[in-house]
């Protein structure tokens, strides 16, 4: 564990009301702010034009923080009732801290107003999401949606992070396992039609009644560069060069087939939310570890993470800056990870040293995880 973690699990470890972090050192955010609500921290980003807002858990505020500072914002300023914490990352990366009393410190701090500054706002008129009822007509917010409408801006500020960064113009994009894809018309509708980027999107699917209503209805909104196919991504070609592969509840090991077609077509991004992790929860064994698997909850919850894990370093072993985040509240479901990955130079130092940790993993608990497996077989690692 990092000592830059550990200065911040000991921070939140109390009753932090609030953060602000600033002296931004690179980087997209200017600055950054983190207030106590119900559910955890409320958190707003700040670029020199847009402001992002998401919420994170307890469990999680410290892994935000520490993402931030790594990210760019060099300092961190926390307060609770009695105290102002000081966190600093110096040129050379050393993590300077100090603590002051307060004399009224942080009391009675309102919860944020979540309505505004959304990527896609309030009265805009988007098709499917009045279609899914989240929108009325009129373009405003179902009042019982709110949490849906936070859920789907969470997922576009993951892809506008990253098309930000990108300098072409048009993209190419494949949705492997898009099921109704309202999702799907959400995010073309974004690209398009706030960014005014130029989108070829394709939705894959195995159910041909889904992708045959899914087609009149892209017809319908009139998105003619939005198509959808029936097929299996395990056995999926495309022979266009591709900008970005996404993959939203794909089960068990469709994800990981996802991930290695991406892979094999050197698509530069990769946005993935794994879904039903069951193929590791049936290998996991050790001999002197067996603890994790005495209490199913536990060895079920053990090996979803041991699969995203390892996926993670995967795709570092392939050159992929790769993230692993919080999609939505833990509150709302315990399935809330997000892997996102760029294409990018790292060194072969680091890819030989994340294999490795995957290597070990594997030994230790007996573990043959499916994109392991095909990058092995077809010597991408």
């Amino acid at each position: 564990m990092s000592e830059l973690i550990e200065q911040l699990q000991k921070i939140f470890s109390g009753e932090i009301k609030k953060v602000t972090l600033s002296n931004p050192k690179g980087g997209d955010y200017k600055k950054a702010t983190l207030t106590q609500v119900q559910d955890g921290y409320f958190v707003e980003k700040f670029t020199q034009k847009q402001a992002f807002h998401e919420t994170v858990g307890c469990m999680s505020v410290a892994q935000c923080c520490a993402g931030l500072m790594e990210e760019g914002l060099s300092q961190l300023h926390a307060w609770d009732e009695k105290y102002e914490y000081r966190l600093k990352l110096s040129k050379k990366g050393k993590v300077l801290f100090s603590r002051g009393g307060v004399k009224d410190g942080v009391k009675n701090i309102k919860e944020p107003n979540r309505k505004k500054n959304y990527l896609i706002p309030e009265g805009a008129v988007v098709p499917a999401l009045v279609d899914m009822g989240i929108f009325t007509k009129e373009g405003k917010v179902v009042q019982s949606m709110y949490d849906k409408y936070r859920q789907i801006n969470k997922f576009l500020q993951f892809i506008d992070e990253l098309v930000k960064k990108a300098p072409q113009h048009k993209w190419n994009i494949v949705d492997f396992g898009c099921g109704k894809s309202y999702l799907t018309f959400v995010v073309y509708y974004y690209l398009t039609q706030i960014l005014h980027l130029e989108v070829s999107m394709v939705g894959l699917d195995l159910k041909e009644d889904v992708i045959a209503k899914c087609n009149e209805t892209a017809k319908k909104y009139g998105y003619e560069h939005l198509h959808f196919q029936v097929g299996d991504i395990s056995t999926y070609e495309k022979e266009d060069t591709v900008d970005l592969v996404i993959t939203l509840h794909a089960c068990d090991t469709a994800t990981d087939y996802a991930m290695y077609h991406a892979i094999r077509w050197g698509a530069n991004n990769i946005i993935s939310v794994p879904c039903c992790q069951h193929e590791l929860n049936g290998q996991l064994h050790s001999e002197s570890l067996g603890i994790v698997e005495r209490y199913g909850l536990i060895k079920e919850r053990t090996a979803a993470l041991y699969t995203d894990a390892i996926r993670a370093n995967l795709l570092q072993a392939c050159g992929y800056k790769t993230q692993v985040l919080e999609f939505i509240d833990f509150t709302h479901t315990p399935k809330n990870i997000l892997i996102r990955a760029t294409k990018s130079n790292l060194k072969e130092k680091h890819k030989q040293e994340v294999l490795e940790e995957v290597e070990e993993l594997r030994k230790a608990f007996s573990l043959n995880p499916t994109l392991y497996e095909l990058l092995k077989t077809n010597k991408f690692i």
